[in-house]
């Protein structure tokens, strides 16, 4: 999506343009009705006109607000604009180093556990009075995917991936931005709070699922290459590998089983050694010969990145909801969406199809709010 657009030529100064010309009109015929002689003509009510002009300002300042924040880039700082091993969150104006072993030894200040997964417990900390995440591992036996979502984190530092404050190996810890709103599992209760009233519209929601078909795309296409986002057998499984941020955008946060596919050398991936169930995962992660064969995980067929794409239409309407307009969201991404339900993987399309649809949508419906606002004026 083309985010750069000249202020002159913004929605919203459009239709105040209009509304002020509209506005004038009324004006100058008004004046023209005093001074014209004759018979009297009935007055329209002041508190009419008055109501009126109330309803218009509404719907402009709705619309408006709408257009700057769906439309607008986020500037919030960010690390990806610092060097790889320097990071930067919240207010702070330079990039700062990783922190060392030493510094988070004798800087952090642990607080309290906020979470636990199979390979690592998050406490809420402090450093330098800024609230930060601090991961221990869980057990030694985890201790490979601790460090494989270590390199994962060192290695995708971007807009699309969790801030990394610092790490020690020695200690098995990793320090991260915190984000006070959680994972994406606790998005409808977030959203439900009267002060965040404000962004629950379709237009917000889509633009989560964007974010969340963005990080996809950016994991197919990263810096190590094809890379398959595998802890998601089920959607608040899925759901719980992403936070939502202060800002209302998605990082991925958990990237410890993060496998690699290559197509040139047909290398491909299998998510875990137990066997899957269910409509959320793909087809081909299914045990394929039948109940009466008992699963051995070496005759399980592997499977690539397309896996990822079946899960997108779930992950969406979830993210959609069930507000006004989500419905008229889903009904323009049916088509995308049962794409990725094809049962045959290459027949899938590819996040990058998948988001440049999502955009025409976001754009076409929201055109279409700014055509019902002009038969308003």
């Amino acid at each position: 999506m083309d985010w750069k657009r000249e202020r002159s030529g913004s929605p919203c100064r459009k239709l105040l343009a209009e509304a002020q010309e509209i506005t004038g009109d009324n004006s100058m015929e008004k004046k023209a009705q005093d001074s014209r002689k004759g018979a009297p003509h009935r007055a329209v009510p002041p508190a009419v006109g008055l109501l009126f002009s109330m309803a218009l300002m509404n719907t402009l300042l709705y619309f408006c607000l709408d257009w700057f924040f769906i439309s607008r880039p986020r500037s919030a700082p960010s690390s990806a604009h610092c060097p790889h091993g320097h990071f930067r969150m919240g207010q702070m104006k330079n990039c700062s180093p990783w922190l060392s072993c030493e510094e988070l030894r004798t800087e952090v200040r642990q607080l309290k556990r906020v979470g636990e997964g199979a390979v690592k417990r998050v406490f809420l900390s402090e450093w330098k009075e800024r609230k930060v995440a601090l991961s221990r591992l869980t057990s030694l036996e985890m201790k490979d995917d601790f460090l494989h979502g270590l390199r994962m984190l060192k290695t995708l530092q971007s807009k699309h991936v969790v801030t990394l404050l610092g790490y020690c190996e020695e200690d098995n810890t990793i320090l991260t931005e915190y984000h006070p709103l959680g994972s994406l599992s606790n998005l409808e209760e977030t959203l439900n709070l009267s002060k965040y009233h404000g962004v629950n519209t379709w237009q917000h929601r889509l633009q989560l699922a964007m974010n969340y078909v963005a990080i996809i795309h950016y994991l197919h296409h990263s810096p190590l290459g094809t890379l398959v986002m595998c802890d998601s057998s089920d959607l608040p499984k899925t759901l719980s590998q992403y936070l939502l941020t202060s800002n209302f955008s998605i990082v991925v946060n958990d990237l410890d089983a993060l496998p690699l596919v290559n197509h040139s050398s047909r290398t491909f991936v299998k998510c875990g050694h137990r066997e899957l169930h269910g409509d959320f995962v793909a087809p081909e992660q299914l045990w394929p010969y039948g109940e009466d064969m008992p699963f051995d995980d070496d005759l399980m067929p592997s499977y690539d990145e397309k896996i990822d794409i079946w899960k997108i239409p779930d992950v969406s309407s979830f993210l959609l909801g069930h507000v006004e307009g989500s419905d008229m969201v889903r009904f323009h991404l049916f088509d995308i969406h049962k794409a990725c339900k094809s049962q045959t993987p290459a027949e899938r399309p590819t996040a990058r199809e998948i988001l440049d649809t999502y955009e025409k949508v976001l754009n076409l419906l929201r055109e279409t709010v700014m055509s019902q606002t002009r038969e308003m004026l």
